[in-house]
């Protein structure tokens, strides 16, 4: 197939680009590198160094033969869809052009404005691109298990059958995002949704658990390949966060009680998940969700995992939870599509564990301390407030209209 890699300078499109390029497909990126300048905002980098894009696809090309067509531009701007869409005339389209960190999203109103805008109207471009190109590119969304929030009963996959008054139907899971970051996600999906039910368009939702880890066959073959890696809080991976700490000495953070369970998978499985989605196409208007995850663990738990598989003596330190969510609950989420697909696991264990701190202690000259622990808070700060002026008499001053 012709694929179009939307995001493919980032920690999961790069990967996904070359894995696809390494089985055959014709692959072309599109990134405007705003992630990169997420770096230069909040004054952190990547652990592993990354060289830039066009030394990233020039060496790929040097190490394996093949080409990865690299597209500069910003899905925002429609005219840059438009033409990514006529010069390279994708067969499917694999979108992880977003703002990712739901911290990022709760900084404050400007970065919660900045999310949702990027990723909704990027997404809408895209969708309209499709439609008006040729409505039967498959688009597969990266979306995430965070849309579903943690309900007191089991999450399925997408769609759930209720029962209401003696009629029943098939509706959209209830979403319950925590984030502004993870609120834009559900839009998309009501967007993409809406679009194969009226347009006939055909896409597949992957919501995509916490991914660990960093490097793929294809990223390992050249250090001009190499995926970036997050550690810091605000775009940092839990686990990667937790084997930077243990690997310096650091105390393993852990928000609250610790009981916050989530769906995790290794960055492997992430290209797996990609590959058999776009091998195994939904039908024309059909609009499809996977859960896209391998097992759950809880936060504590992870932590524990961590130390566990590392030597030394390490501890866990238990903070106050920057974020409003529950730090205990109930969590059970069906993952059954993509097995069926084909989907071989791999699981989380000390070897995964060790693998990843080795890379980590490589890198360790890299590591700032400062940017592990949380600095945003989901609640919002007052700003403080103005003295009230008074008049002569005691009574509040009245205010001069400005014109």
């Amino acid at each position: 197939m012709r694929i179009l890699v939307l995001g493919g300078d980032g920690f999961l499109g790069w990967p996904t680009a070359l894995h696809l390029s390494a089985r055959g497909h014709d692959v072309a990126v599109l990134d405007s590198f705003v992630r990169r300048q997420y770096d230069f905002e909040l004054g952190t980098s990547s652990l592993v160094p990354i060289s830039n894009l066009h030394r990233r696809v020039g060496t790929w090309h040097d190490v394996s033969g093949k080409t990865v067509t690299p597209i500069i531009g910003d899905l925002t701007d429609a005219e840059v869809v438009q033409r990514a869409f006529r010069h390279f005339e994708p067969d499917a389209v694999v979108h992880f052009a977003e703002q990712r960190s739901a911290p990022y999203s709760m900084i404050d109103r400007s970065h919660a404005v900045y999310t949702q805008t990027n990723n909704l109207v990027g997404t809408l471009n895209v969708l309209f691109a499709i439609a008006e190109y040729d409505p039967d590119i498959h688009l597969v969304k990266l979306g995430t298990m965070g849309e579903y929030g943690t309900p007191n009963i089991d999450i399925e996959e997408g769609f759930i059958e209720i029962t209401h008054r003696g009629r029943t139907d098939t509706l959209p899971f209830p979403k319950q995002p925590g984030s502004f970051y993870h609120l834009s996600k559900v839009h998309d999906s009501d967007n993409i949704a809406f679009t194969c039910r009226t347009w006939g368009l055909r896409a597949t939702d992957l919501n995509q658990g916490i991914v660990y880890g960093q490097q793929t066959p294809e990223t390992g073959l050249d250090p001009a390949l190499a995926n970036r890696f997050d550690y810091d809080a605000v775009f940092g991976t839990v686990l990667n966060r937790f084997i930077v700490q243990a690997v310096v000495g650091h105390p393993l953070t852990v928000y609250g009680k610790g009981g916050q369970t989530r769906g995790m998978l290794n960055i492997l499985d992430t290209l797996a998940c990609v590959e058999l989605a776009l091998l195994n196409p939904p039908n024309a208007g059909e609009y499809r969700v996977f859960n896209q995850f391998t097992e759950s663990w809880s936060v504590s738990e992870m932590a524990e995992l961590v130390t566990g598989a590392l030597p030394g003596k390490h501890s866990i330190e238990h903070l106050v939870d920057p974020r409003t969510e529950a730090e205990e609950h109930y969590y059970r989420a069906a993952h059954t599509k993509l097995l069926d697909l084909g989907l071989v696991p791999h699981l989380l264990n000390d070897e995964v564990i060790g693998s990843i701190a080795e890379l980590v202690a490589k890198h360790r000259d890299r590591i700032d301390p400062r940017v592990i622990r949380p600095a945003v808070q989901w609640r919002p700060t007052r700003p403080p407030s103005h003295p009230t002026s008074v008049a002569a008499d005691g009574s509040p001053a009245r205010r001069e209209s400005v014109r």
